[in-house]
């Protein structure tokens, strides 16, 4: 994204009430910046939207620690990870 395409910012947005994806761009490296209230009406519901980003000054850190964490020796012989990955 931010070497190929050049981007400065790149988005992740959900369900402010889906925790598993919020968490999931927490653990990846997007800030949370806020909600958007009543964004969308979603299956007859108002539904609330959480927003977060990365931006491009952010990205080597973000790139190391995940290449780390890709890192074959983090994972064992049936693939599974040694060490989560997590923000720093």
């Amino acid at each position: 994204m931010f070497e190929t395409l050049r981007y400065s910012r790149y988005k992740w947005k959900c369900d402010a009430l889906n925790r598993a994806s919020c968490r999931a761009a927490e653990r990846l490296g997007f800030r949370f910046e806020g909600i958007f209230r009543q964004a969308v009406v979603y299956k007859g519901r108002n539904r609330d939207t959480a927003w977060f980003a990365m931006l491009d000054s952010e990205w080597p850190q973000i790139k190391r620690r995940m290449q780390r964490w890709l890192d074959e020796e983090n994972f064992d012989e049936h693939g599974r990870q040694r060490r989560a990955i997590t923000r720093d």
